[in-house]
């Protein structure tokens, strides 16, 4: 089914976007991460990705182009696919009307809004000049609402460009959100765990003495002047500029050495008076990020422990053996808009997708002898995950009718194979991908799923990164986890749970002999795989992992 991608925002002031330039053409195959277009906002010109796969069937806006926010960008599907009720009719052209009847009404209320100014109304209040009105931004192409996780301004605090202003939970992750102004924070339009639709009010920043409420009650449109408007695009270009030289000169350490770290790390590390050139970063390219500030423990000498005189010994009082009378309580917290996301998803999964499990043991003293003879190589790290991951992407090749979607009327069989990976975060869960892992090697898989999970863990992975998955696989076994099920990662088909490898008695050649096992157990979505189709995908499976000289070709 084709999907419409209209103009994006790309920022929380941008009502019209121009094309810069196309990086793909009408027939080009898209997968999802590819560069779509570069795109100009009224601050910076930036990348726009494709959160689709399938053909690019329509450009609707040319390069040098412009149009608001919300146009026909363009149209992606299946080639051949008939769009042109996409094109001509239905539900686009609806919303076309809809917004048509929208900017009439608009520009109605507006033609009487400046009648009445002409006739001498004075209730209307201009935005004064230098004052910005800071709107809940869009931070995935999902988000329909942020939460505010936290404040890291306060009302009167001076806020300079690039400042961390507050950090904002979406559906998908929770984000550092930076000011694209300078000047005094004036107004919080939303507190901490507080929720509040895209473009909400969210701040307001300007210079000292704002009357705050005359600009929050001030007409849309107000300061829309065509002075105005150059004005700020003279500041825009030039605070670009200027942001630019105050960041290389904010990463600079006193004796020139440049020390890499997000500007909510170095807001932390002031507040607790951390020198930074002692934080080691995990972050890309050794960044310091948030979480190297919290873990961050400076170096203490051991203190030898007081000794304890005979006379205090025997000073200790008996503890007392009586009940004691507890209190009843309860804690009731919000659920953060990730926790809800997870729930929606896996409530539809368990209630809409029919389940059934299948298990096998697997003997694992094979994977673990190649694995030791693997990691024993310079600069080779290989877990017996990615041993795992590797070989149910060469089973999928091999049984292509787990490696579907259930589409209602039809059943979508993927070529391409793309592994989910769960990863569980502070906030509930993640699932990285890893595009087309069957053409990748152990140790390239190790690799990716190293980066991506440490990016979910930082709060640094992009909704990109977590789309497109075509099975899933979720282990617990670090955990002590023997044996568990998992409910699917809808649109996939299946999704395989790992055990932990244990050591138990096994029959061997007719003898009892010590050996190591793991359960793996198969969720599958009866309407789209057969129990016959699961065991053999287990059968294909169980070889793979048992040889694993087989997964190294």
């Amino acid at each position: 089914m084709a999907e419409v991608i209209n103009m994006p925002r790309l920022s929380d002031t941008m009502e019209e976007g121009t094309v810069a330039k196309w990086l793909k053409n009408v027939g080009d195959k898209v997968e999802e991460g590819d560069i779509l277009a570069e795109i100009e906002t009224d601050k910076a010109t930036m990348e726009f990705e494709s959160f689709y796969q399938g053909t690019l069937l329509h450009i609707g806006i040319e390069e040098g182009d412009g149009a608001p926010v919300d146009t026909l960008l363009a149209i992606i599907g299946e080639e051949g696919e008939d769009i042109s009720g996409l094109l001509n009719g239905g539900g686009s052209q609806k919303k076309e009307e809809n917004a048509s009847e929208d900017k009439a009404e608009e520009k109605s209320a507006e033609t009487s809004d400046d009648s009445k100014d002409e006739e001498g109304d004075t209730s209307a209040t201009e935005i004064p000049e230098g004052v910005e009105i800071v709107k809940m931004p869009r931070l995935s192409d999902t988000m329909e609402e942020g939460t505010v996780a936290s404040w890291l301004k306060q009302v009167g605090d001076e806020v300079e460009e690039g400042d961390i202003l507050a950090e904002i939970e979406t559906d998908k992750a929770t984000m550092e959100f930076e000011s694209f102004y300078s000047g005094k924070l004036l107004h919080i339009g939303i507190q901490e765990g507080e929720s509040a639709p895209v473009d909400a009010v969210l701040a307001v920043i300007g210079p000292d003495g704002t009357d705050v409420d005359a600009v929050l009650n001030a007409k849309s449109g107000s300061k829309k002047s065509t002075k105005t408007e150059a004005k700020k695009e003279e500041a825009s270009k030039a605070s670009e500029t200027e942001d630019t030289s105050s960041k290389e000169s904010t990463s600079a350490t006193s004796d020139g050495n440049r020390i890499f770290a997000s500007p909510l790390a170095k807001k932390i590390a002031e507040d607790k008076g951390i020198d930074l050139s002692k934080v080691s970063g995990t972050g890309d390219n050794g960044r310091i990020i948030k979480k190297d500030i919290e873990n961050y423990k400076p170096a203490e000498a051991p203190k030898a422990a007081p000794e304890v005189s005979k006379s205090e010994k025997a000073s200790v009082p008996a503890v007392s053996m009586a009940i004691p009378a507890g209190e009843e309580g309860v804690e009731e917290s919000k659920n953060s808009n990730m926790r809800k996301a997870i729930a929606k998803a896996l409530g539809n999964s368990k209630f809409t997708a029919p389940h059934f499990y299948l298990t096998i043991e697997v003997d694992m003293d094979n994977a673990i002898a190649s694995r030791a003879q693997i990691n024993s190589l310079p600069d080779t790290k290989v877990s017996f995950n990615d041993m795992v991951l590797k070989a149910c992407a060469m089973a999928l090749r091999k049984h292509p009718q787990v490696n579907t979607t259930w589409n209602g009327d039809t059943t979508k069989q993927y070529k391409h194979i793309h592994m989910g990976v769960a990863v569980a975060v502070d906030e509930g869960l993640v699932v990285p991908v890893i595009k087309h892992a069957d053409l990748l090697g152990l140790t390239q898989i190790g690799a990716a799923v190293k980066e991506l999970a440490g990016k979910a863990r930082n709060k640094k992975i992009a909704p990109s990164e977590m789309e497109g998955s075509t099975f899933t696989v979720s282990n617990l076994g670090m955990f002590g986890i023997q044996e568990f099920t998992s409910i699917i990662n809808q649109p996939n088909s299946a999704i395989l749970s790992v055990g932990a490898i244990v050591e138990k008695p096994v029959v061997k050649n007719g003898e009892i002999v010590i050996g190591n096992t793991m359960k793996l157990t198969l969720a599958c979505d009866h309407r789209t795989v057969d129990g016959a189709v699961g065991a053999q995908f287990l059968q294909t499976l169980r070889y793979y992992v048992e040889n694993p000289v087989t997964m190294l070709a």
